[in-house]
């Protein structure tokens, strides 16, 4: 992992992105987006993961969270192994996203781990909320994905987003609003 995407303070929040393999569009089906949806909802209810702000994007997903006491690393790691076998599981079933299986086994075949099948990109990509400024400047960054994607016209359209919450409709999962004072670095 690069100097610049490490966890160094577990107190802190962090913005975090991973991303499908080869940018597949696996979470266009609700089936796999509620996959993500459930295991972070289970990481929050036993694993301490606190969540401010998400968005699951057709190809990959951000979130800004903050696992307290044990950074997350940990979390992170769980997350996306539990999701990667879940949603091979499903996708074994699934004829509409069947051609993903062959993309997943390429993947495997090329890293040293024996794996029979890769689903997501290595690292999470940690950058550590340092200030407020920098808060708001990921949250808006990870609202607007969809809008500047051209799948909604506004942040709060999009379903699998933290915006909703932010906007005070119903959304798949409940995140802690901006209710930290985090301090300059």
């Amino acid at each position: 992992m690069s100097e610049k995407y490490k966890a160094i303070d577990p107190e802190l929040p962090y913005f975090v992105t991973f991303s499908i393999i080869e940018w597949m569009p696996l979470f266009r089906s609700s089936v796999y987006a509620d996959i993500i949806v459930n295991s972070i909802r289970y990481c929050m209810d036993n694993k301490g993961l606190e969540l401010f702000a998400y968005c699951i994007m057709p190809t990959h997903l951000h979130m800004i969270i903050r696992a307290v006491g044990r950074g997350p690393g940990p979390v992170m790691r769980d997350l996306k192994k539990f999701t990667s076998s879940e949603m091979i599981r499903v996708l074994k079933y699934d004829t509409v996203n069947s051609n993903l299986i062959e993309a997943f086994k390429k993947a495997a075949s090329d890293v040293r781990r024996n794996k029979y099948l890769k689903v997501w990109q290595d690292g999470y990509h940690p950058e550590m909320i340092y200030s407020n400024k920098f808060f708001f400047q990921k949250l808006n960054y990870i609202h607007l994905n969809p809008v500047k994607a051209g799948i909604v016209e506004l942040p709060e359209d999009y379903y699998y987003s933290s915006a909703r919450n932010y906007a005070e409709l119903s959304a798949p999962l409940e995140i802690i609003i901006q209710s930290i004072e985090l301090e300059t670095i």
